[in-house]
């Protein structure tokens, strides 16, 4: 009885193996043929069933048989998005807009316009990382909203490029923040965060990170000043001073006022401090110069 049911399974084995040779050898020879449009039928068959590596391989085939033929634009439809439906963003972007370019009257045109965008807009990485392909994705769904303004499409192309301005917006905001974290090293990355963080505002007027950037403007601009020369300290914590006055008039209940207030207070008490420093080094630098302008004296009656 053993023995009975190793066979059976054997067998059956050996059935679906032959199936599968079978079926792969009805493919090949279904590629190998000159039978475009049982092979332009398989290859959509194969695309409904999700069959997508299979139905490439043919559509990849067809698509040089049928230039020029009617029958071409909706082959060049499947292929873009069978490259698509593969994650290959890169080859259906490219696929998506010659469609468009070549069949600029045909139903599909936006469709394809926008998907040529919405795959950009796949391929835009984590803010951390270059964002070319964001800046390229923002390009190309404006383009389409320009081309087709009444498109049911704009509203989602909008909220895409929305989403894209916000990946910037934090690269920007946290490359500002770089500058500020890494002054200790080089104190002139605080004059750099200040310039940064101010850039961020100009560019992003809408900025979810306004209160904060305010704030960490105000203490970049200190650290700069406190890592100054003596004598361009009081002008620098000044400027600091000023832009807590701002802030606190424009964020009265900021979650960083007490922070900002106690900048503003170190900043007093450096202006301060610089002062007494700098009175008690300005004897000496006078008695310095009169020590020179007798020196040249000298040398001139010498002369």
């Amino acid at each position: 009885m053993f023995k009975n049911k190793r066979l059976l399974a054997l067998s059956i084995s050996l059935i679906l193996t032959l199936s599968v040779i079978s079926c792969k050898s009805k493919f090949e020879k279904l590629r190998l043929s000159n039978d475009t449009a049982k092979k332009y039928q398989e290859a959509l068959k194969l695309y409904n069933d999700k069959s997508y590596n299979k139905a490439l391989i043919l559509f990849d085939d067809l698509i040089q048989k049928y230039r020029g033929r009617s029958e071409a634009e909706d082959l060049y439809y499947y292929f873009a998005y069978t490259n698509y439906k593969l994650k290959d963003y890169t080859t259906s972007r490219y696929h998506f807009k010659t469609f468009a370019d070549t069949y600029p009257n045909s139903p599909k045109a936006e469709e394809c316009r926008f998907m040529a965008a919405y795959c950009y807009y796949l391929e835009s990485p984590v803010y951390s990382l270059d964002q070319e392909n964001s800046l390229k994705a923002i390009e190309a769904l404006q383009l389409f909203i320009n081309l087709y303004p009444k498109s049911e499409r704009v509203a989602e192309a909008s909220k895409l490029i929305d989403n894209l301005r916000g990946k910037l917006e934090t690269k920007a905001f946290e490359n500002a923040n770089l500058f500020l974290q890494t002054g200790e090293y080089d104190f002139q990355n605080y004059k750099s965060a200040v310039i940064a963080f101010r850039n961020v505002l100009r560019d992003y007027p809408d900025t979810k990170y306004s209160e904060e950037i305010e704030f960490l403007v105000i203490k970049a601009q200190y650290f700069y000043a406190k890592n100054s020369i003596e004598y361009r300290q009081e002008e620098r914590f000044n400027e600091a001073i000023s832009m807590f006055t701002e802030f606190a008039e424009k964020y009265p209940s900021s979650k960083y006022l007490k922070q900002a207030q106690g900048i503003k207070k170190d900043a007093d008490r450096g202006i301060v401090e610089v002062k007494k420093l700098l009175a008690t080094q300005q004897p000496k630098q006078e008695k310095n110069e009169d020590k020179q302008e007798e020196l040249t004296n000298s040398t001139n009656e010498q002369s």
